[in-house]
């Protein structure tokens, strides 16, 4: 036969396939086609229909009219490099304590961490909030980024990639007489830069799309970051799709601007590890 036999699993693989990227793509697509509708189409058809009968980019215009988008937009901006400081900086010092440096209760500490991410978020909000109150930080910039200066999914992408780099780099620095700083500076921290841009990008992310935790330490509206702030185009009786819909977007415009101008350097960190070529 000149052609191949096309199985049941490979369709069963195709289904899943259109099936995810359905479930992934299909409510950005779905955003899109709503931020661009206007007043007369029907956003609550059925069926649903995707291309605008009338488009319009009065929504976007009308969001940047309601709401300081720029002025959010700083505000999450130093979020965000609070964010991404702390995480490279004190994940990358923590994982080359977990993943290096032999000390009593290493492996006590590395299971603590790894029991930190089974707890929710929302379950240590509480805390967290009457520890920002007490060293009176609330309604700060500084109490958004501080509970997100240092996460434990970074200190074990961190731990992983330090503990992948070969012995023999730290032990031909040991004969030259580096002592634990220059090991970790010259030796081990060049073969970790994937890793870092990685953990760099997501807690870029984590910042930017962080919603709860804000809405929670900020009163005071000149310090909303870019979510928080759109949600003022929610109205308490009325609410228009069309413009929550348009003010979506605009917050995930620098997201995806961030994300393309660093995927370079994010896949090669994921494929990278530990090892420099």
């Amino acid at each position: 036969m000149g052609h191949k036999k096309i199985t049941l699993g490979k369709v069963v693989q195709y289904v899943v396939l259109v099936f995810m990227f359905v479930l992934l793509v299909g409510p950005f697509v779905w955003e899109l086609s709503l931020s661009f509708k206007g007043p007369g189409d029907n956003v609550y058809a059925v069926p649903p229909y995707v291309i605008p009968r009338t488009p319009t980019i009065e929504n976007y215009k009308q969001v940047f009219r309601q709401v300081p988008v720029f002025h959010y937009m700083i505000n999450t901006i130093i979020v965000a490099i609070i964010a991404i400081a702390g995480n490279v900086i004190f994940s990358t010092m923590a994982g080359y304590a977990l993943g290096r440096l032999k000390w009593r209760g290493r492996n006590a500490m590395l299971a603590l961490f790894m029991g930190t991410m089974v707890i929710p978020v929302e379950g240590v909000m509480i805390s967290q909030f009457l520890i920002i109150r007490s060293i009176h930080l609330q309604n700060t910039l500084l109490a958004v980024a501080l509970p997100g200066m240092v996460g434990a999914i970074n200190i074990l992408l961190m731990t992983n990639a330090f503990k992948a780099i070969p012995n023999e780099l730290e032990e031909a620095a040991q004969v030259d007489g580096a002592n634990v700083w220059q090991q970790f500076f010259h030796v081990c921290l060049p073969q970790v830069k994937g890793t870092m841009t990685v953990v760099g990008i997501f807690a870029f992310v984590g910042a930017w799309n962080d919603f709860l935790w804000p809405l929670i330490v900020i009163s005071d509206e000149k310090n909303y970051t870019l979510t928080l702030g759109m949600n003022r185009l929610k109205g308490m009786f009325v609410s228009d799709p069309r413009l929550i819909a348009a003010g979506a977007l605009v917050s995930l415009i620098p997201i995806l601007i961030f994300f393309a101008c660093f995927q370079k350097y994010f896949f090669q960190g994921l494929e990278q590890g530990g090892i420099k070529e």
